[in-house]
């Protein structure tokens, strides 16, 4: 017994040499990598891609997923503190309740990276890397009005309700803010209509970005305000994962059949249902981000910092986070339509065609 486990000791060191990932993963020290969830496919692919890149630049991963339970966040990167890793690249549940944590990475020495979402109230978030999240919200308004000019094109006005994400997420008020830059003008205008009346982060926001309770939401709207001859033609949603849920709900009540038009539905995140839900026309649109993109500039920011550089930033002035202005860089999204999915997603390398065919 003693002799095999000598020999597995020694096989295994063997394994270990010769693999030169294996080895150099383990040159720089490991990286904490904190995600929200697993429930939305687009964070399976950002912790899937910075854990490739990382293990490239030669660090080791920590990636856990905490599954939307703040506590067990805040556990998951008390540990990775406690454990001793190098940084930490944090995608927060809620972005107010790390001040006390971070304040411990700072007293390790351990920098921290906010990725896509911004961590708020603390002093001790160094950089954040993010998409122009004011421009997502532009993109998707503008999409919308270009969808109901097309679909509804003889009416004078149309009616839309509006959706925003979960109040928690400072990115979800840059999407509505960004959006209603589009659409504040057309509803003075009298083209847009909102019948329910409810308008406002307070009043449209859809806590951890849930598609049941966006579905609930609809429901509610359509028979509180849709009666009769009045129809919606628009929805304003900031998540494919809303979407979806709002498709179910319009289609619950016979949009999409007979002479009742499906309205037009944003989105965001190019998920491969909504994707699918756009080439068969229950969608109109969603934003792409790039997550090959978003985890290759958190690497770089990261590699930087660990090297006493300067990582290279495009933003000093929008992302107050009520402590301090984060240096942040920003990524461009890109709008996805059933003109152009292919090209951008297919080509690019980010889906396969029979993943979405």
């Amino acid at each position: 017994m003693k002799m095999r486990t000598i020999l597995a000791g020694l096989a295994a060191t063997v394994v270990a040499l010769s693999s030169p990932l294996a080895a150099s993963a383990q040159d720089k020290g490991t990286i904490g990598i904190a995600m929200p969830t697993k429930s939305s496919a687009r964070w399976i692919a950002d912790g899937d891609n910075m854990v490739k890149q990382f293990e490239a630049a030669g660090y080791g991963a920590n990636l856990q997923y905490a599954e939307d339970d703040i506590p067990n966040q805040v556990n998951q990167v008390e540990n990775m503190i406690t454990t001793g890793v190098k940084a930490l690249v944090i995608a927060a549940i809620d972005g107010t309740t790390l001040s006390n944590t971070l304040a411990n990475a700072a007293a390790a020495g351990i920098p921290v990276i906010a990725y896509d979402r911004l961590i708020r109230d603390s002093g001790d978030v160094d950089y954040y890397a993010t998409f122009d999240n004011f421009q997502v919200g532009v993109q998707q308004a503008e999409s919308l009005v270009d969808g109901l000019k097309e679909r509804f094109p003889d009416q004078d006005s149309w009616n839309v309700e509006l959706f925003g994400g979960s109040p928690d997420d400072n990115n979800a008020y840059f999407f509505y803010n960004g959006a209603m830059s589009v659409l504040q003008p057309l509803i003075d205008e009298g083209k847009i209509k909102i019948p329910s009346g409810q308008m406002g982060m307070d009043k449209v926001g859809t806590l951890r970005w849930d598609g049941s309770v966006a579905q609930a939401r609809m429901d509610n709207l359509l028979s509180a305000n849709y009666t009769g001859d009045q129809k919606v033609n628009g929805v304003l949603s900031p998540y494919d994962g809303l979407s979806i849920g709002i498709i179910s709900s319009l289609k619950g009540v016979g949009y999409g059949s007979g002479d009742l038009d499906m309205p037009i539905i944003t989105g965001q995140d190019a998920e491969v249902p909504s994707v699918k839900a756009i080439l068969r026309g229950d969608q109109y649109s969603t934003i792409f981000k790039d997550t090959r993109e978003l985890a290759k500039v958190t690497v770089q920011m990261v590699d930087a910092v660990l090297q006493e550089k300067e990582p290279e930033v495009n933003d000093t002035k929008t992302y107050d986070n009520g402590v301090k202005v984060v240096p942040s860089y920003l990524l461009k999204p890109v709008l996805v339509t059933k003109d152009n999915w292919e090209k951008v997603l297919v080509e690019s390398g980010y889906y396969k065609e029979d993943q979405i065919k």
